[in-house]
């Protein structure tokens, strides 16, 4: 399994975005399947329908059919370690999906995330190690 952030998700489907070739040729050598969190569901979703309309929203739900993409479901605990989280980095600021992120990888003890967001950079893993950031 792999934690996926929303960039790279959205850079897969828009074969114009200029990560695209990028994030296709990282994703051959990833352990399938990707993980994601309802908050970065969401914002591809959101952000695929401004530039892609209902087609591209139609192709991200194909990766959770197939099961290219599995949804994590953050629990109570992860919720209340988000807000922690957020607070902790709100000088950058951390936004709620790479927080529930951030809970998920602890929960899951995944520390290899695919995501173009270089707060991942900043972000540790279980307090202090650096993530596995790919690409």
């Amino acid at each position: 399994m792999t934690l996926c952030d929303a960039s790279p998700l959205i850079a897969l489907i828009n074969q114009s975005d200029i990560n695209h070739i990028r994030c296709v040729n990282a994703l051959s050598g990833l352990p399938a399947p990707l993980v994601t969190t309802w908050s970065c569901f969401t914002e591809a979703m959101y952000l695929l329908g401004r530039y892609g309309g209902w087609s591209a929203q139609q192709e991200l739900w194909g990766y959770v059919s197939d099961q290219i993409l599995v949804l994590h479901f953050n629990g109570e605990d992860e919720q209340a370690r988000m807000q922690v989280l957020m607070e902790q980095y709100r000088d950058l600021p951390m936004d709620l999906a790479d927080a529930s992120l951030v809970a998920a990888a602890e929960a899951l003890n995944l520390k290899r995330i695919f995501t173009l967001d270089r707060d991942f950079q900043i972000y540790r893993f279980k307090g202090n190690q650096p993530f596995d950031v790919v690409p």
